[in-house]
């Protein structure tokens, strides 16, 4: 059964609000808020709290907005990474701190020199090791090689690398003696230092296991991923990391021309030709320069087409010559993505029909026109890889055999490029839901998928899915979802299907993190067991005091993304610890028009972001907007008699409970381990403190407005005063959330953003909804209570 009324102790325990304690009261205007006292509640059972927890959040740095970006995109990709502590196991080899080389041919081309710098810089600055770089002639004396690490392809490396079968294939033979990195190509030869590095940064030392003999396979043709920082910015430093964990591809020009031919977009009065007008123009010399940026790493370059066919001969031509002109001008593209967002039939809207006979002659008409990009594009270049996706059309369980119909169509030639868990059905209290976009609660794929993989199959066509595997839409202004064991077992699931390609988190892009780490073993064959690595990458990042803690709490984390009932891009998961809660129509901030003669899609309630991401009741009292965004968010269709808010809150308040549990032994990891480790632990904590910020506003907002609506309705005085109390008591524990993430957001300027639509809420609009907390707790609701007890 769901609270009606929060006891003291159900605010301050480890319940939902996760504060706990007796008072100690400090100010934080230091980092910009107003001067309301935040209560930091420190006792006996609370040392772990997040009050408690707070005093050191508040000792990081200060961040301000994109200050991790200008980090990301100036700092050295490599840093200390060396454990003073580490100690040689007799099992293991260590390479010494000098003596030893990197021998590699010379006659290689750009990728794997730059992975043998690269490798030279990494033993130099992260674990203390100084190496030459010798370039050879040829490798084939590799055997009378001494201290030296040897880099090279099978075919320079006679009698290595016999059972490797294909690009980004590695095999790694160490002694103490030597180190030989054999690739399939030189992919797998730049694939196979990264992954030297890699085993380096589990031991925290350069240390090795002794005799280590692998041979892995890589199990992904393309791992493609857009970037985090924003549309077209792809710095160098970018570009390092990713490739460390094992991308090899990106897509980039996002709803864009790679040359910049805007046609569609300037001519078309179509509805979504009306969007793409408001994308930013594309200058072909960035991408001429990511191409060749991109080439120095080994990764490939992948661009959408955008173009709206009409089935007429016109718009055939007008096409082709569209195709011919990019394949020409940008050789160095390896794909194409027919996306349905920017490459669509006739009316955008019209593939959105409940019809499945006119969405059958829509399939048709669309693949017709992926069929034309197929035949231009491999008249000049076979090896292109065109990837049509059609996401947009109807993922519901339902229409299965719609969307296998659409992989019917596809030319031969093609590759699918297929969505893995939109769509996928789950079960609530015995009701009926389904993701309505890219989520983590389901590990998918979703029966649409599932479907259209065994059409694909039939008919021996590779298939590429695009699927979360570090961050997700559900929760997209984290910057990555701290849940390794739900994200292990998605992992499991696509290599289960035999998935050829991925095009990965759409679209919260890349940026470091331990979970993208991970995500790297996995796609190679021999990797660690799951539990080894998450005991590595734990130790190294809380010490081995707090590692055990730490992967437990993992386990709490990944259960309760299990129970969240909020599914894809919506202010729930993404801007409720920055949504105010309204009790009365709030008061303009910006210009806005309620009664000119212009027509402006506004957004008069919140102005600081986009107005999909905000929770707008209904003034009227007419509609419960609460109960339609539960039913919205979970996809659920019953009856109207049938309230789904409250099944909603009960599984979301679950989940944040079960992440109060987690975060218990998450802080405890993080204060027991050694002071080096110290900062970087606590922002591993605020990630996921903000996490569960996140499910407990997103409670608190709906319960807020269903209490409204009832409180309106209610006649007797002392059921409405104790409406009133509740929701009084739901203002004043946002209050407190929200300050906690207001400084979680001053200390990690990850955290709000989503390049989407740049930063979702700032320290700024987080101030600003303070403000709306304290007007409504400290003017509003006392005069309500005054007014209902006038009226009585």
């Amino acid at each position: 059964m769901i609270k009606k009324n929060f006891t003291r102790r159900d605010f301050i325990g480890k319940s939902t609000a996760g504060l706990a304690g007796a008072i100690v009261s400090t100010s934080i205007s230091s980092f910009g808020a107003s001067s309301f006292n935040r209560s930091i509640y420190v006792g006996k059972d609370d040392k772990y709290s997040t009050g408690a927890f707070a005093s050191e959040v508040e000792r990081l740095p200060l961040e301000a907005p994109y200050d991790y970006h200008k980090r990301l995109s100036t700092s050295p990709v490599h840093i200390i990474r060396r454990d003073k502590e580490a100690k040689l196991l007799e099992d293991e080899m260590s390479v010494p701190v000098k003596g030893w080389k990197i021998k590699w041919n010379q006659g290689c081309s750009v990728i794997i020199q730059n992975a043998v710098d690269d490798f030279q810089d990494y033993l130099d600055k992260s674990q203390g090791v100084k190496v030459d770089v010798e370039g050879q002639n040829s490798l084939e004396d590799y055997r009378d090689y001494r201290q030296s690490i040897v880099v090279g392809t099978r075919e320079q490396l006679p009698g290595v690398g016999l059972t490797l079968k294909a690009p980004k294939d590695y095999e790694i033979v160490a002694t103490p003696e030597q180190i030989i990195v054999c690739g399939y190509d030189e992919r797998g030869a730049m694939f196979g230092l990264y992954n030297l590095e890699a085993r380096m940064n589990l031991r925290e030392a350069p240390f090795l296991p002794n005799n280590l003999k692998t041979v892995r396979h890589s199990l992904y043709d393309t791992r493609m991923v857009l970037s985090w920082m924003g549309w077209m910015e792809w710095p160098d430093q970018l570009l390092s990391h990713l490739v460390h964990d094992g991308f090899d591809g990106i897509f980039a020009s996002v709803y864009a021309n790679p040359n910049g031919d805007r046609t569609t977009a300037e001519s078309s009065t179509e509805f979504y030709a009306r969007i793409l007008f408001n994308v930013r123009p594309q200058d072909p010399k960035r991408i001429h320069d990511l191409i060749a940026r991109a080439d120095r790493f080994g990764i490939k370059v992948y661009t959408p087409i955008v173009y709206q066919y009409i089935g007429t001969p016109e718009s055939e031509a007008g096409l082709r010559k569209l195709v011919r002109d990019i394949v020409k001008e940008f050789p160095g593209i390896r794909g194409y993505i027919l996306l349905t967002e920017g490459f669509w039939y006739k009316e955008w809207r019209a593939g959105h029909s409940s019809d499945d006979e006119y969405m059958k002659e829509w399939a048709r008409n669309w693949c017709r026109a992926v069929g034309i990009v197929e035949d231009e594009c491999h008249r000049i270049n076979p090896s292109i890889e065109i990837l049509p996706w059609e996401y947009n059309i109807d993922f519901r369980p339902q229409k299965a055999e719609l969307k296998r119909y659409f992989i019917q169509q596809l030319p031969d030639d093609t590759i699918p490029l297929l969505t893995w868990e939109n769509g996928k059905s789950f079960e609530i209290d015995g009701m009926q839901g389904y993701l309505r976009d890219y989520s983590l609660s389901q590990i998918g794929p979703a029966e649409v998928t599932d479907a259209q993989t065994e059409e694909a199959r039939n008919r021996n066509m590779k298939v590429y899915c695009k699927a979360d595997t570090f961050a997700s839409w559900q929760f997209g202004t984290i910057p990555y979802l701290p849940v390794p064991n739900q994200w292990v077992e998605r992992y499991k699931a696509l290599e289960k299907y035999g998935v050829n390609g991925t095009l990965e988190s759409w679209s919260s892009g890349y940026k470091p993190n331990f979970i993208s780490e991970l995500r790297a073993w996995t796609c190679w064959s021999d990797a660690p067991t799951i539990d080894e690595l998450l005991n590595f990458i734990a130790a190294r990042i809380f010490g081995e005091e707090g590692k055990l803690k730490a992967v437990k709490a993992w386990y709490f984390f990944s259960q309760a993304i299990k129970l969240v009932p909020d599914t894809g891009p919506n202010m729930g998961t993404n801007n409720a610890v920055g949504n105010p809660i309204f009790f009365q129509v709030p008061p303009l901030r910006t210009n806005t028009y309620y009664h000119s003669w212009t027509d402006f899609d506004n957004n008069p309630y919140w102005p600081f972001t986009v107005s999909r991401m905000v929770f707008y009741p209904d003034f009227t009292n007419k509609t419960n907007k609460a109960e339609l965004y539960a039913r919205s968010a979970t996809g659920i269709e019953v009856e109207e008699q049938t309230k789904v808010l409250p099944v909603f809150l009960r599984y979301m308040k679950k989940a944040a409970d079960m992440m109060e549990e987690g975060l218990i032994l998450y802080r405890e990891a993080a204060l027991m381990g050694p002071e080096s480790k110290r900062q970087p632990a606590i922002r591993e904590v605020i990630v996921a403190e903000q996490l569960q910020r996140m499910m407990q506003s997103d409670c608190a907002i709906l319960e807020f407005e269903d209490l409204r609506l009832k409180q309106v309705e209610e006649k007797d005085i002392k059921k409405s005063e104790k409406i009133l109390d509740r929701m009084e008591s739901i203002v004043r524990e946002e209050i407190i959330r929200t300050e906690l993430s207001l400084l979680a957001a001053t200390r990690d300027s990850r955290l709000g953003f989503q390049f989407e639509q740049d930063y979702v809420y700032t320290p700024y609009s987080l101030r600003e909804k303070l403000g709306v907390l304290k007007e409504t707790l400290d003017m509003q609701l006392p005069i309500a209570r005054s007014r209902k007890s006038v009226s009585g």
